[in-house]
């Protein structure tokens, strides 16, 4: 049941991003997702509720790719990074110290949209956008028409957190 909620999340954040292109309405190809290990979300179970939830959409056929992350720890009385492990508590290998911070696992982000976006004046002819890249593992993006190339090809939209609204920049 977490994986349709997380899949719910992100299909809310893709229209709110979608919306803020009217009238013309991006064609996604791909979707890549950044997914911490200690998120608790399945990436094979990801994938499937995300096949099903595009059946038929304005999202059908796009590919849902995802990066995953490891969990990483510090222990904060020796100053050990770890990779903490279940099996262990998620105590420090090294002085048995439990995981009090966590420095990498939680994520849970758009990393980019790449797409299409057809010309205002026809839905036919898809013009490519410009090309856009996440600006820091935080989740902003320099994303947007006029940041960055004007190479033609598909566009990419950068990073995004799944939990803000949506921007035309899909920076959160």
């Amino acid at each position: 049941m977490h994986d349709v909620d997380m899949t719910r999340a992100l299909l809310l954040s893709l229209q709110d991003w979608r919306s803020s292109h009217a009238p013309r309405q991006p064609r996604v190809s791909r979707v890549l997702l950044q997914v911490g290990r200690f998120t608790c979300v399945e990436p094979e179970q990801l994938r499937s509720t995300w096949q099903a939830a595009c059946t038929g959409s304005w999202l059908a056929g796009a590919e849902l790719a995802i990066e995953e992350v490891a969990l990483l720890g510090r222990c904060l009385p020796c100053g050990a990074t770890y990779s903490p492990q279940a099996e262990q508590g998620y105590r420090s290998p090294c002085c048995g110290h439990p995981l009090e911070e966590i420095l990498q696992g939680r994520e849970l982000r758009i990393l980019s949209v790449d797409y299409l976006l057809p010309d205002a004046d026809s839905e036919a002819d898809p013009t490519p956008d410009l090309h856009a890249r996440p600006a820091d593992a935080a989740g902003a993006a320099s994303a947007g028409h006029g940041a960055g190339s004007d190479t033609p090809g598909p566009a990419r939209a950068g990073a995004a957190l799944l939990t803000a609204p949506a921007s035309s920049t899909l920076r959160r």
